[in-house]
C-alpha cells in the first residue's frame, strides 16, 4: 500500500510539474516583452541593414524597443558567445549570418554550438551571390569559366574576404562540385576582394549581387553565375549554376536566434512578428533594394535549414582541409 501511495505522490508531482511548466511558458508568452530586446550584431554590413530593418518594424508590433547592438570582433564570435551565455527569456536575441555555423568549424574553441546552444526563432532573408569575373578572362558563361580552369589548373585566381568567410567556401564547394583548381587569394574583406578584381588583381570573386550590379551593368565586371535556386531579382538575367550543370547555393542568409531554453510561447510569437514584418510591402522593397526576399519557415523549418548549412559548411572545410589563420 505504501508504495502505491508514493507511485501515486510521484504520478502526482510529475503531472503537476508539467502543468506548472506549460503554465509558466504560456504566462511567458502573454506578458513578453515587457522591456525591451537586445538584438546583438556580429557584423557590419548587411548584417546590420537587416537588423535595423527587422527592428524598425518589430518594436511597434512588440510594444517594446529592439535595439540593434553591435559585438563585433573575432570573425562574430564575440556575439555568438554572447547569445549562447545569455538568459534564455527572449529578451537577448541575435542577426546570425552563415559564420555562426562556419565558425566552429574553423575552430575548437568557437565557444559555442550552433546546433544546441540555440533557439532558431526564423528565417529571415537571403541575399544572392553571383559570380563574376574581371573583362580580361576569355569566359562568357559558367561553363567557358570551367573549361579554362581544367585546361589550366591553379592558373586562374579567385579573391575572397579571408580564409573561412563565406565567398571562400562557395568557391571551394563550386570547385569540388566542378573538380577544378583555382588559386586562392584572401584579402582582409569582401570589399577589398572587390576592389582587387576590379584592378585586375584576381580573376574571380563571389559577392553578394547587389553589390556589383552596376559593375556589370557597366561593364567593369562579367556576371556567369548566381550562387542561388533562383535568379536574383538584383540581375535577372544572370543565369543561376544550376542552369549550367552545376548546383551549387551559397546565399549571405539572416536568422534570427535566441538563446537555448527560451520558452516556446516567446520563440512563436517572435516568429509570427516576424514573418510578418519580413513580408510587409515597404519592408519586401527595402530588402529588394540589399539584393534580398523574404524567407518564411516555422522554428522547426529554420532549424533544419540550419542543420543543413552547418553539415555542408562542414564537409566543404574538411574536404578542402581548411585551417582557420
Amino acid at each position: 500500500m505504501r508504495f502505491w501511495n508514493s507511485t501515486l505522490a510521484a504520478g502526482v508531482l510529475l503531472a503537476s510539474s508539467l502543468a506548472s511548466g506549460q503554465t509558466t511558458g504560456q504566462t511567458a508568452g502573454q506578458t513578453y516583452p515587457a522591456k525591451p530586446i537586445r538584438l546583438l550584431l556580429p557584423f557590419a554590413g548587411g548584417t546590420d541593414a537587416v537588423a535595423r530593418l527587422l527592428a524598425s518594424k518589430l518594436s511597434p508590433a512588440l510594444g517594446q524597443q529592439v535595439l540593434p547592438e553591435q559585438k563585433l570582433g573575432a570573425g562574430g564570435n564575440i556575439a555568438h558567445r554572447a547569445l549562447a551565455e545569455s538568459p534564455p527569456d527572449g529578451y537577448t536575441l541575435l542577426m546570425a549570418a552563415p559564420p555562426v555555423v562556419i565558425n566552429p568549424h574553423l575552430n575548437a574553441n568557437a565557444g559555442y554550438d550552433p546546433l544546441r546552444d540555440f533557439a532558431p526563432v526564423a528565417h529571415l532573408t537571403a541575399i544572392a551571390n553571383v559570380l563574376v569575373v574581371h573583362p580580361k578572362v576569355p569566359a562568357k558563361t559558367l561553363k567557358e569559366l570551367l573549361e579554362l580552369a581544367r585546361a589550366s589548373p591553379g592558373k586562374l585566381s579567385y579573391g575572397s574576404g579571408g580564409v573561412g568567410s563565406t565567398n571562400h567556401l562557395a568557391v571551394e564547394l563550386l570547385k569540388s562540385t566542378a573538380k577544378i583548381d583555382l588559386l586562392h587569394v584572401p584579402y582582409k574583406s569582401a570589399t577589398l576582394a572587390l576592389t582587387g578584381l576590379l584592378a585586375g588583381e584576381v580573376d574571380v570573386v563571389v559577392v553578394a549581387a547587389s553589390s556589383v550590379a552596376a559593375y556589370v551593368k557597366d561593364g567593369r565586371l562579367r556576371a556567369l553565375a548566381v550562387l542561388d535556386s533562383k535568379r536574383s531579382s538584383a540581375m535577372p538575367e544572370v543565369p543561376t549554376a544550376a542552369q549550367a550543370g552545376y548546383p551549387v547555393v551559397a546565399v549571405n542568409w539572416y536568422v534570427l536566434l535566441a538563446p537555448a531554453g527560451t520558452p516556446r510561447a516567446i520563440v512563436e510569437k517572435l516568429n509570427a512578428e516576424s514573418m510578418q514584418a519580413a513580408h510587409a510591402s515597404d519592408l519586401r522593397e527595402r530588402l529588394g533594394a540589399l539584393g534580398g526576399e523574404p524567407a518564411s519557415g516555422s522554428p522547426e523549418e529554420t532549424a533544419a535549414f540550419l542543420k543543413r548549412e552547418y553539415e555542408q559548411w562542414g564537409r566543404v572545410i574538411r574536404e578542402a582541409g581548411i585551417k582557420a589563420d
